[in-house]
């Protein structure tokens, strides 16, 4: 029976996926194999010497402490663009929020007193300051064209938007998707002064870190919107507070509140709601819940953070999997033991991805015990198990 611990609610139809008759699901597991969660901090949690795995039921991974994961062979999945149609969305009324002026409009209504006739007057004669302006023909500039990216330049380009799109590191999978008519930038600063909206879809990395900041911002149209749905910290919240003081800036539009954005005119305040929908959260949990049932499983790697893909049809009922430090000479060290311990190899792949190797070897015979501690003592060799 394997454990799997869960330090969030996770969606129903996720924890579905991972059936009873194998699996045990609690809130409470001192020994598990699999941790699931969402938005809780990991940072400074005790790592059990059980724990194989972590899903996060979501895309970013910063609650996660990759290095230690990494550092004792744990694999950490999550869940890429399983919630890219809500993100996708969001975008879109956040360029209609802005153009149209909708939240001052709101607000300004709402605090409208009088007599339904006085009301009326006061609509006509206030709504002259609410002029916004059209969607088609305006330019959106989408930095990251990951899953969520993508869907973006797309449902603009569909609104009879023009599209300018950053991405250095594409996938294949992604330039696939993307529409032909996505005209491609190769700088954020060429992007800047071309645009009427950009939103942003990348990760909270050293080279992301202010990606918008006050030089870029200089470059910026006076009517332009600024839209982050992805993570803190990727825009100088400072900069564009100058930039709307001074009317350098139209909006902007952000899933990251803060004190120092609560209430300044030209910001429109989410609270975080970039994947907060019902479809989103199935979708995240079940990607997850699979990707860490055919780990444990079957060894496969798929969506690893910091693990190669690896994927390896059985060949027999008898599988190894190992862990290991990315270093000369692993697989031959495995092989050898196996062989001295009479076990042949009739499937194997081997895959790495920067200081992480991971092997998957079908044999013809069941895996002693001994046999795996025996592999567990090899130099550089993070963790293995028999399947």
């Amino acid at each position: 029976m394997k454990k799997i611990l869960t330090l969030n609610n996770i969606s129903t139809q996720g924890l579905e996926r991972l059936p009873r008759e194998n699996y045990e699901v609690s809130s409470e597991c001192s020994i598990p194999d699999g941790i699931l969660l969402r938005s809780f901090k990991m940072h400074d949690m005790e790592i059990p010497e059980s724990l194989l795995a972590v899903g996060r039921a979501g895309a970013g991974v910063n609650n996660i402490p990759l290095d230690k994961m990494s550092d004792r062979g744990i694999a950490v999945f999550n869940a890429p663009g399983a919630n890219s149609n809500a993100v996708k969305e969001l975008v879109v009324a956040g360029m209609l929020l802005a153009c149209r002026n909708l939240c001052d409009a709101w607000d300004y209504t709402n605090k409208l007193e009088g007599t339904d006739a006085e009301i009326s007057k006061a609509v006509e004669e206030g709504k002259k300051k609410y002029v916004g302006y059209e969607l088609p023909g305006r330019t959106l500039g989408v930095i990251g064209l990951g899953a969520i990216g993508v869907r973006v330049a797309n449902a603009a380009i569909s609104l009879g938007m023009n599209v300018i799109g950053y991405d250095p590191g594409i996938s294949v999978q992604s330039a696939w998707n993307l529409s032909a008519d996505v005209q491609a930038t190769s700088s954020v600063d060429d992007m800047m002064s071309k645009v009427d909206f950009i939103s942003l879809h990348v990760p909270l990395i050293p080279a992301t870190k202010n990606i918008i900041n006050a030089d870029r911002l200089a470059k910026v149209k006076a009517d332009g919107v600024i839209m982050n749905f992805a993570r803190d910290g990727i825009v100088d919240d400072e900069a564009v507070l100058a930039a709307l003081e001074a009317d350098r800036l139209h909006a902007y539009v952000t899933d990251f509140p803060s004190n120092l954005l609560k209430g300044k005119k030209g910001v429109i305040n989410l609270p975080h709601l970039g994947a907060s929908t019902g479809e989103a959260e199935e979708n995240c949990a079940v990607m997850v819940a699979d990707q860490i049932k055919d780990y444990l499983e079957n060894g496969n790697v798929t969506n690893s953070v910091n693990f190669p893909e690896i994927k390896l049809s059985r060949a027999t009922e008898n599988r190894l999997s190992v862990v290991n430090a990315n270093m000369p000479d692993m697989v031959g060290q495995i092989s050898h033991i196996l062989g001295e311990n009479d076990l042949n190899i009739h499937h194997m792949v081997n895959e790495s991805r920067n200081d992480i190797a991971c092997t998957l070897m079908d044999l013809d015979k069941s895996i002693p015990a001994e046999v795996i501690d025996s592999i567990k003592l090899i130099d550089g060799v993070l963790a293995a198990r028999s399947l």
